[in-house]
């Protein structure tokens, strides 16, 4: 006995193989990782798979997957057809699945980069980085670097190679690559990836912090009237504005709502929203820095997946799958190692791209199983016992996952994958990514048919380490895809695993094996070949705990689950278990029953008290029959429980997220619930029935410890419990039950009654009382609504209103007690007695035997009139209604006279209805009468109808009943029966009248036979049928005989005609006489023919026997045999036509000659024709002749085979060949032209042809030997030859002579100036050595060879003349000559190499040079004319700087540089430098100052953003970092050239002039006086030197043109500090602010003069601020004294100074400043007046005050005073200053009445009031919410939009 597989229980070597090899060691090849377990379950263990599985779970799980090899018997058939199948497949890139960047997006990364550049660096990023001639992605750079750890671990562990793959796939990596790849990224990214992992960290810190931490860091939160405030860890206090109606800016991509803005994340390029609790994974917080939504962060140009590809046969997916095994393994056999290590390498992306297919997730629901099913046809190759068996059996996958005892027997979905099998068809390397299961079910693997499948597998206990290794081995995958583990892209080296102590273990599948994984189980692997396996998933009972870990891994990462866990636990628990289902059951069920109490108690007590439960289940004994709504926050399936509110509809969220719904008050909430929490405890103790007692005990202890602690909250101060609320609800609702029934009372109490539903037994009492409202409820409602139903009809009788149903009130009033007080169901109880009494006369009337209609019709009366309906008033209503109907129908009968109108069945009908009815009525006697006549006709008929009728015995009975009304069937198919005879006779009749004088006696035969037929088929005996009979035949026989005399017949069926015709006696008849004359001449003729054919006469004989047989009409049997006989002859002569008349015209036209075979058959056939032929012997002749040329033909072909054996020796023989050939080219021709003559065609003219072009070919051949033939010739020669016979290729002269052709066109090759490169100087020896070997000597060539090689070692001999010379003896030209003669003159060597090497590098460095330098087109050297050019200029530059030193001023002009002692000349009053008159011009702006541009650009406040570029147009202004880059590429060269020279000068130079610009830079930026002549005149030197010198670099050019933009600013600032008009603070804050963008230190005079102006001037406008709004608290005299302290300031604020001056006018009778109460302004005299002063509430369309109106008088009543109190309120806008009376009168076309205050529901025009100028209302909105950036965040709350009071 196996017990737990003791017997090879688990072998830790994999065990198989096949014929190609096996991994060595069972250690999983290569990779040395260790075996999983492989179990062999004998045959008992086999029946149960869950069982068997359960067994070795102990063992196998710590491995997280195993190998179970069946018994021997079980071989299932694989039913698929493998013909038919066709699948469709993915595309795997296998190069990419570890070895690939993320998908990042380069315009996101740019965005995110230059910010950084901006904001820490002071600088803007290049818009271009070279690397190897292509754009850089800097993107992938930092990613691929990032991969590998950063850049301090590539550079430690040097991966720069494998950062280089990542970047350029596919390119070639060198040291230099890897070099300039490191300092590329050292350059631009290695302060970036700093400030990124600083970044990181910050996060990380952010994430960490606890729960309650968080909350001591949130705001606290102060209720006051109407506004809400919170105060920040300061302990200040922030506005928090809640806005009651607002529009939504900003709608989350997860959720597609716009509310809880407050936590509203937004990209930082794109702007869509996420709340940051519905992201995936979800966040906590807002995190630090910019954030980019994963759109943005992944390209779809880089993103990776298997793309669907085309659909395949298995066939043409074989030829595939051969082709990828052959490119990489050729076709030697492979080991599984060689195929693990090779793939694993593939992976890594060291072997190259590699592109498969693989047919992966095949629904079989739509492509079919491989396993049996009964769905499916079977196959007639398999047994029906073999099919059944194989259907049924439960390792099946189709079976498994619904066997007894699995989890998912209760899916009702088919869901593919889980439900229903997936099957796959692979090929070499195609992969199955690391993952687990969804929901962590268990998966088992089949492996049909095909090459192993290699699987890696790491245990569910280190699923925590083998993600944490995953992220950190591909950390850039993970941080733009955090689901990637979900995707199944992606694959990791196990070695990496086993390095960081994560365990793995290998399994080898082969055919027939089953391969096991377990819950949570990552795995993965791949194809070794050809294969097809099928998967399924399964779940038994100790799957439970991994489902619920895998439900919550969905709910985190936001996940639509495959299925509802928590359903499937419910109805589980609801079906049969055993013990091992409940232990494992019960543990999940009390996790969600205390999970769901949790959550359901906490939204009780914040104040969700309103709930309902859900729609019930239509099938509630199976998973998903119906779709549960989801979570729009998590993706969960709410089954359980949800939370809705009316403002969303359709919209749900999990009790978790219940707070993130909407912003409604909690009290707008609702939860719904499918189950109660006593219905859970429910199924917890329905599933301890089944535990042992002990496990039952503890489970019970632990739910009563839960039901310890009281539920409590807070009620208006006070704590209440759950329960007491309860017990108070109770006693509430029995008091109502005892009142009269109250609709409002009743409502209140269900609705009251919702927050104690949902909760555990305790509120079982709740739960019964609220029945019983709502029963009562509906009782009273029914109650009212009947009474009121039957009063309405009462007093209407309305036909159209529908009465109530007496069995309705019966319902409702015969209750033993009534389920509330409703005094309304008394008074419906006395239309129930009267309804009663009614019913009780109805069923007495119609119980009686005998009643009068009358009687009926009056008691029907009263039944119309009751309000109530009553079922016995149908009974009454159809008795009444049958007894008028059965009185018209007799009536109707009787008075019908016309024959056969009355239907025998509508007679007897109303007899039965006579019967039923039970009356007494006249019509009963005339129907009886009516009757009896009916029964006596039917007797007469039947007696008729038995025996053979007669036809006079009918006429007479059809005479006497011919007027009967009534319709009687067997009298009316005796009337049939006699018309139908009475017609038959006519026609016979008509037809035998003259029927042997017709012509057409085809007609007589067809109309005599279909009357036959018709007689036969009469019910009456008639006497004429023989008479028929006996006409029919004669007409037969006369149709045959007119069918001889139209046609020719056999003289056979001939004379059997006559002996017919005689026996019915018609044979005197004519037309049987004329066949009689026909068959007499037949006769004759027969005799004649028989004698022809017996003497092989001549062929006139013949024809002359057939013409008379033409007019015979009748055929004898000799006629085929003489037609056969001429036809023959006939046929041979036309086959011998062409032989006996080849010398005529005719035939000399013809392409084509006679063969002789076909001859031969002729004369042959000629011998047996019946017909004498002189054309025979004329044959024969002709084949004699032919058979003579044969013979000569076949003597010229041995001539010329043994001229083409001849072997050739010297020059000799080659001389006597020649003749010979040509005189038996002769002969063969001639031969040739015979044959031709003879017009036959010979097997022997093809030979002939052949030999002669043969030897023509070898005339030609031997003559390039005296001669000197062309390359072509050659060629075409050697082509001729290929094309010749194959029995004349292999003979001697053939041989020879193409081996000479072939020695003729190599020597052509090499002598080729064009392909002389591809020869060495071996090869050029060897070719003269093969000329020695030869049997043809070429003399001419030989001698062209031999100069060749002279001429390449005199070449070799030069070059090493010119390496051995210095390196400065070496000149560009002779270096250039050398290569010219080494291209013409030789042949392939290192030194041509060389030389062309070195020449290309000093041209490519020269092009360099030209590209970066740009010189100007010149005739000559363009390139060393601008290098001379860059050096005068450099050294000008370098001369300004040395005389600045010295302060010495030059002798030469700054514009030329050209002396100016003898020129007139122009003198810089400031700097002093000196310019010809001439260039004044374009130097001088202004002639009379006497300033040079230099200065005059320098002392200018208005810099362009260009800097000084704009001095000098058309000059180059070159980096020097490019000329220090071209001059350290010049140190490659082997030869100094001019170029080289002059630009080392150059850089030398160059440098020199940065230093002192540098120096000059740096003292500008550091000067801080107030003096500015000093940086002009250093500024003026530096500009002079830079515009003169056209080189520079990026760093120095960068803080040259920052030290122009702060003088600049310096001018400026003292422009606006010493000019005459005051500046405004704007100007000044600008002005500030510009100069911090410069970074302008905060010693600085300027700075600190404008910075004590900005904060006086502040200071002032913020007083003036306040009090022009504080509605006239402070005195005119200070407001005065305010204006005039504004006006003196050295800054301009005209704007306060104006709201001063407005706040000072005075309005209303009560003359005070505008304030905020409401105004409104007389349409005459434009005064303004306060509503409360002139008493009135709301604004009137025209307004007269009382001064220019006395009269006029408003009444002010308590309600207009309320408005104006409502209109007052906090809630209204800021009412703004009106305008003065003068203002007002402009605009006195406008309507003048309007309310300053901005009320929204008004429709009244309202005229608002500015103190800016204008009269409309500033109409602003409510304050918005916004999402924010959070940037603009990072100071506020997560949860409140806040501004600062002040």
């Amino acid at each position: 006995m196996m017990g737990r597989g003791r017997t090879r229980k688990v072998e830790k070597g994999v065990l198989g193989g096949n014929l190609n090899g096996g991994l060595s060691g069972g250690c999983g090849g290569s990779l040395s990782v260790p075996s999983g377990p492989v179990f062999y379950p004998t045959e008992e263990e086999f029946k149960d798979p869950l069982e068997f599985i359960y067994k070795i779970r102990p063992e196998a799980e710590p491995y997280g997957i195993c190998r179970i090899v069946p018994p021997a018997s079980w071989k299932p058939p694989f039913v698929l057809d493998m013909d038919s199948f066709r699948f469709p497949t993915k595309s795997q890139a296998i190069h990419q699945l570890q070895a690939r960047c993320a998908p990042c997006d380069p315009k996101t990364f740019r965005l995110e980069y230059n910010l950084f550049l901006e904001d820490h660096c002071g600088k803007k990023a290049k818009k271009r980085v070279v690397f190897e001639g292509e754009d850089l992605d800097l993107c992938k750079l930092f990613n691929a670097v990032k991969r590998f750890g950063g850049y301090d671990n590539v550079v430690k562990e040097k991966k720069w190679a494998e950062v280089f793959r990542f970047v350029r796939p596919g390119g070639k990596i060198s040291e230099c690559s890897k070099h300039v790849l490191s300092q590329l990224y050292r350059e631009h990214l290695f302060d970036y990836e700093e400030y990124y992992c600083r970044l990181n960290k910050v996060k990380k810190k952010s994430c960490k912090r606890s729960v309650t931490s968080s909350k001591k860091c949130e705001p606290e939160v102060e209720v006051s009237s109407g506004k809400r405030r919170r105060k920040n860890k300061e302990g200040e206090r922030i506005e928090v504005l809640k806005v009651e109606k607002q529009e939504l800016d900003q709608i989350c991509e997860q959720c597609s709502s716009g509310l809880h803005g407050e936590v509203m994340l937004l990209c930082d390029r794109c702007n869509k929203g996420w709340h940051i609790y519905c992201l995936s994974p979800p966040l906590k917080r807002i995190p630090p820095g910019n954030w980019y939504c994963l759109e943005c962060l992944n390209s779809e140009k880089d993103s990776f997946g298997f793309v669907p590809g085309k659909q395949f046969t298995l066939e043409a997916f074989r030829r595939v799958a051969d082709r990828v095994k052959k490119k990489w393994f050729g076709s030697a056999p492979t080991s599984w190692v060689q195929l693990e290590k090779k793939f694993w390498e593939i992976v890594e992306g060291s072997a190259g791209e590699v592109e498969v297919m693989y047919g992966s997730d095949l629904d079989t629901s739509v492509y079919g199983s491989g396993f049996p099913r009964q769905i499916d046809q079977r196959s007639e190759s398999i047994e029906p016992d073999v099919w059944n068996e194989y259907c049924a059996s439960p390792w099946n996958l189709n079976n498994l996952p619904r066997l007894q005892g699995s989890m998912l027997r209760t899916v009702h979905q088919n869901i593919a994958g889980v439900m229903v099998p997936w099957l796959y068809v692979g090929m070499p390397f195609s992969s199955f990514c690391w993952h687990f299961e969804d929901h962590c079910f268990y998966s088992m693997n089949y492996h049909h048919w095909g090459e192993p499948k290699c699987w890696y597998s790491v245990p569910g206990n280190e699923a925590d380490a083998f993600e944490k290794v995953m992220r950190n081995s591909l950390p850039d995958l993970f941080e733009t895809q955090p689901d990637l583990l979900f995707q199944l892209v992606t694959m990791l080296n196990p070695k990496v695993l086993q390095e960081k102590g994560v365990p793995v273990y290998s399994i080898i599948q082969e055919p027939g094996n089953f391969v096991i994984t377990f819950p949570r189980s990552y795995h993965g692997g791949f194809n070794l070949g050809l294969n097809c396996a099928e998967a399924v998933n399964f779940a038994p009972a100790d799957w439970l705990p991994h489902g619920g870990f895998g439900a919550e891994l969905y709910r985190n990462y936001h996940k639509v689950p495959v299925l509802s866990h928590e359903e499937l636990l419910c109805v589980v628990a609801k079906s049969e278990l055993d013990s091992r289902t409940s232990t494992y059951l019960n543990k999940e069920l009390l996790r969600i029953y205390s999970n769901e109490k949790t959550w359901r108690e906490r939204l009780w007590k914040n104040g969700i008290i309103r709930s309902s439960p859900m729609t019930p289940r239509v099938k509630p004994d199976y998973v998903g029959t119906e779709e549960d709504p989801t979570c729009v926050i998590c993706q969960q399936l709410l089954y359980l429980s949800a939370v809705s509110c009316n403002c969303r509809p359709s919209t749900y969220v999990c009790l978790e997220h219940w707070e993130n719904l909407c912003e409604c008050k909690r009290n707008k909430l609702r939860l719904l619930y499918r189950h109660s929490l006593a219905e859970l405890s429910g199924l917890l103790v329905s599933v301890h029935k089944y535990n042992a007692v002990e496990a039952a005990g503890e489970s019970r202890k632990d739910m009563c410890s839960e039901k310890v602690v009281a539920l409590a909250k807070k009620v208006k101060g006070h704590h209440v419990t759950h329960l007491q609320l309860a017990e108070e609800w109770i006693l509430k609702s029995c008091k109502i039950l005892e009142l009269p029934y109250s609709k409002h009372a009743y409502a209140s109490a269900i609705e009251e009654a919702e927050q104690f539903l949902w909760a555990g037994s305790e509120m079982d009492l709740v739960r019964e009382i609220e029945n019983n409202l709502i029963q009562a409820k509906n009782w009273a409602k029914a109650v009212k609504d009947c009474f009121s139903k039957v009063k309405s009809w009462s007093n209407s009788r309305n036909c159209k209103t529908e009465r109530v149903q007496m069995d309705r009130i019966n319902e409702l009033l015969n209750l033993k007690t009534a389920p509330c007080n409703e005094p309304s169901h008394l008074q419906l109880k006395e239309y129930q007695e009267d309804a009663n009494i009614l019913i009780q006369e109805i069923n007495t009337s119609l119980s009686s035997s005998e009643y009068s209609v009358s009687d009926l019709e009056i008691l029907y009366s009263k039944v119309v009139d009751l309000p109530i309906y009553i079922k016995e008033s149908e009974k009454l209503k159809l008795k009444l209604s049958a007894v008028k109907v059965w009185v018209d129908d007799v009536r109707n009968c009787i008075s019908l006279k016309a024959p056969s109108l009355v239907e025998e069945d509508m007679l007897y009908k109303l007899e039965l209805e006579m019967l039923d009815l039970h009356i007494q009525l006249p019509e009963v006697d005339l129907l009886a009468n009516l009757i009896r006549q009916v029964k006596s006709c039917r007797s007469r008929c039947n007696e008729i109808l038995k025996d053979p009728i007669c036809l006079k015995e009918v006429k007479l009975l059809l005479n006497e009943w011919e007027a009967f009304t009534v319709n009687i069937p067997e009298l009316k198919l005796l009337k049939k029966y006699y018309g139908d005879t009475i017609s038959w006779i006519s026609r016979v009749d008509l037809i035998l009248m003259n029927v042997h004088e017709r012509e057409d006696q085809e007609n007589v035969v067809d109309e005599l036979t279909s009357i036959k037929s018709d007689g036969l088929l009469l019910q009456i005996q008639v006497d004429e049928l023989p008479r028929v009979e006996l006409e029919l035949d004669k007409a037969q026989c006369r149709v045959k005989a007119y069918t001889v005399l139209r046609s020719q017949m056999s003289m056979d069926f001939v004379q059997q005609l006559i002996l017919e015709a005689a026996k019915l006696q018609i044979e005197k008849e004519k037309v049987f006489a004329d066949i009689s004359q026909r068959h007499v001449a037949a006769v004759d003729w027969e005799d004649k023919a028989k004698q022809v054919l017996a003497t092989s006469a001549c062929l006139s004989s013949f024809e002359d026997i057939l013409r008379a047989s033409e007019h015979i009409g009748i055929i004898p049997p000799s006629l085929l045999d003489v037609k056969l006989a001429v036809s023959t002859a006939k046929d041979w002569l036309i086959k011998a036509e062409p032989f006996l008349f080849q010398d005529s015209a005719i035939m000399s036209t013809s392409n084509s000659c006679l063969q002789v075979d076909v001859l031969k058959e002729l004369v042959l056939e000629s011998k047996d024709l019946k017909v004498h032929l002189e054309e025979c012997s004329l044959l024969e002749n002709i084949l004699k002749k032919g058979m003579e040329w044969e013979q000569d033909a076949s003597c010229l072909l041995q001539n010329a085979e043994q001229l083409r054996n001849i072997n050739i020796i010297g020059e000799g023989s080659t001389s006597c060949l020649v003749p010979n050939l040509e005189r038996q080219v002769l002969l063969i021709e001639a031969a040739m032209e015979a044959g031709i003559s003879l017009g036959l065609e010979f097997n022997m003219t093809l030979k002939l042809q052949d030999a002669c072009s043969m030897l023509k070919w070898c005339i030609k051949a031997l003559s390039f030997s005296t001669s000197i033939p062309s390359h072509e010739e050659v060629e075409m020669m050697l082509d001729a030859s290929s094309n010749l016979p194959v029995v004349f290729i292999s003979c001697a002269l053939s041989t020879a002579l193409t081996d000479g052709l072939s020695w003729l066109k190599k020597s052509f090759e090499v002598l080729d100036p064009n392909s002389r490169r591809q020869f060495e100087i071996s090869n050029v020896e060897e070719l003269l050595a093969l000329s020695k070997r030869l049997c043809i000597s070429f003399p001419t060539f030989i001698g062209r060879l031999q100069n060749a090689i002279e001429n390449h070692n005199l070449w070799i001999d030069q070059v090493h003349l010119f390496y051995g010379l210095s390196c400065e003896d070496r000149s560009w030209n002779m270096l250039l000559q050398l290569k010219e003669d080494g291209i013409s003159n030789a042949f392939s060597c290192g030194e041509l190499e060389k030389v062309l090497y070195e020449a290309e590098k000093v041209e490519k460095w020269n092009q360099r040079c030209a590209d970066i330098i740009k010189p100007l087109p010149a005739e000559e050297n363009p390139l060393l004319r601008a290098l001379i050019d860059l050096k005068n200029s450099i050294e000008r530059s370098f001369e300004v700087y040395s005389n600045s030193k010295l302060g010495e001023s030059t002798n030469l002009c700054m514009c030329c540089f050209s002396s100016i002692d003898d020129c007139a000349r122009l003198t810089c009053s400031i700097c002093k430098d000196s310019f010809h008159l001439q260039c004044a011009e374009r130097s001088l702006e202004d002639t009379v100052l006497s300033f040079c541009r230099y200065c005059n650009f320098i002392n200018s406040s208005k810099l362009p953003r260009s800097g000084s570029g704009f001095l000098r147009t058309g000059r180059k202004h070159l980096t020097l970092d490019k000329l220090t880059f071209l001059l350290s590429e010049s140190s490659d060269l082997f030869l100094w050239t001019d170029e080289r020279r002059i630009l080392s000068q150059i850089v030398e130079k160059a440098l020199a002039c940065n230093a002192s610009l540098t120096k000059l830079v740096n003292f500008s930026l550091a000067y801080v006086s107030q003096d500015l002549n000093v940086v002009s005149q250093k500024m003026c030197i530096a500009l002079k030197a830079m515009d003169v010198g056209r080189i520079g670099d990026d760093e120095g050019n960068r803080l040259f043109e920052l030290a122009l933009g702060r003088h600049s600013w310096k001018i400026k600032a003292k422009k606006l500090l010493g000019s005459g008009e005051k500046p405004t603070l704007q100007q000044i804050q600008h002005h500030l602010k510009e100069g911090l963008a410069m970074n302008t230190p905060p010693e600085d005079y300027f700075a600190q003069k404008l910075t004590v102006l900005r904060n006086t001037g502040l200071q002032w406008a913020d007083t003036a601020k306040k009090v022009s709004g504080d509605g006239g608290v402070l005195g005119l005299d200070r407001v005065f004294e305010l204006i005039s302290e504004g006006e003196s300031l050295p800054v301009s604020c005209a704007k306060e100074i104006k709201l001063l001056r407005d706040r000072s006018m005075l309005y209303c009778i009560c003359r005070r400043p505008y304030d905020q109460k409401a105004m409104i302004a007389c349409d005459k005299c434009d005064e303004w007046y306060h509503f409360d002063c002139i008493k009135i509430s709301s604004a009137p369309k025209v307004y007269i005050c009382p001064a220019c109106n006395p009269g006029f008088e408003e009444n002010t009543s308590a309600p207009a005073r309320a408005t104006h109190e409502r209109f007052s309120g906090n809630k209204l806008e800021e009412p703004q200053t009106p305008l003065r009376r003068s203002e007002l009168r402009r605009n006195s076309q406008k309507p003048k009445s309007s309310i300053l205050a901005g009320v929204n529901d008004m429709n009244d025009c309202l005229r608002n009031i500015s103190s800016t100028g204008s009269l409309l209302w500033r109409n602003k909105k409510p304050f918005r919410r916004a999402a924010r950036k959070r940037s603009q965040l990072d100071c506020l709350s997560p949860f409140y939009y806040v501004r600062d009071k002040s």
